[in-house]
């Protein structure tokens, strides 16, 4: 009896076996989730080489990695004068245009008429296409931030507006019904339920809507705009300098890519109920 029980003991895994072998899968899942991402992006830097290199492509046409490497350093300090502009009209657009979307989403939410109303017209701006758009807000605004602020809230605006309203609908009937059986007001319901299960539906939006931000603010720019990185692709493709354009490019995207991960981390903190690999 004793030699069984010392064997079941022997067999079974301890407290410190589990949690080894918990960390020992948290810091393979990290290394995925940083490594892989460098291979991807090194493949590409590669792949780009190769076909410059190897089909003799001009400069002007397609520059090498290393030239708009060589474009980066030399003008550094004219590339972050420019990006700061967009940045912040990415930024402000993001907060208003998602705010606006969050608002609208509650009060379709409660109030199904309005939702009938103005959900269809909320659809037909939002197929209207931005470079459409753009041109009239700039006559309206002018060229300074404000057209740029507003652009980026429209292309933001959408996408959160549906997945706020599917995530605000989206609550579990048992505990719909458990908290009418209670007599919950519709506040404690809205608040204590709704916005709980909308929450996952939100960051999902958010992380689109953060990198469509800065593509607002850049399409802005190009209408009427004497800085940001929009004004500097049109000056770069009027000039022929593709090495400025390629690196003001590839700053635009960096700046989204840090936009989408500010939302990516702050979904990880706000939203502990979710399983690691949905983030």
């Amino acid at each position: 009896m004793a030699t069984s029980e010392i064997h079941l003991n022997m067999s079974s895994p301890t407290a410190d076996d589990e949690a080894l072998a918990w960390a020992a899968r948290r810091r393979q899942q990290m290394w995925r989730a940083r490594m892989l991402p460098a291979i991807g992006v090194a493949g590409l830097l590669f792949t780009w080489w190769a076909v410059v290199a190897g089909f003799h492509v001009k400069p002007f046409i397609a520059p090498s990695p290393m030239l708009v490497l060589e474009t980066f350093v030399s003008k550094h300090d004219v590339l972050i004068q420019n990006l700061l502009p967009t940045a912040i009209e990415a930024s402000l657009g993001f907060l208003l245009g998602n705010l606006a979307a969050i608002l609208l989403a509650t009060v379709f939410v409660h109030n199904k008429t309005l939702r009938d109303i103005f959900y269809p017209v909320a659809v037909m701006i939002n197929s209207i296409p931005v470079v459409a758009k753009a041109p009239i807000l700039v006559l309206i605004m002018g060229n300074g931030l404000e057209p740029k602020i507003t652009i980026a809230a429209i292309v933001c605006f959408f996408p959160t507006l549906v997945n706020m309203v599917r995530g605000l609908n989206a609550v579990n009937p048992q505990a719909m019904e458990l908290m009418q059986i209670l007599s919950a007001s519709k506040r404690e319901i809205f608040f204590k339920l709704r916005v709980f299960s909308s929450l996952p539906y939100l960051f999902s939006a958010l992380r689109i809507a953060a990198s469509m931000s800065v593509i607002g603010a850049v399409v802005g720019e190009w209408i009427g705009a004497t800085q940001g990185i929009g004004a500097m692709i049109i000056q770069a493709t009027y000039n022929f300098d593709s090495a400025l354009l390629y690196t003001a490019i590839i700053m635009s995207a960096i700046l989204a890519g840090a936009f989408f991960l500010v939302i990516a981390a702050l979904e990880r903190c706000l939203i502990k109920w979710q399983p690691e690999s949905t983030h």
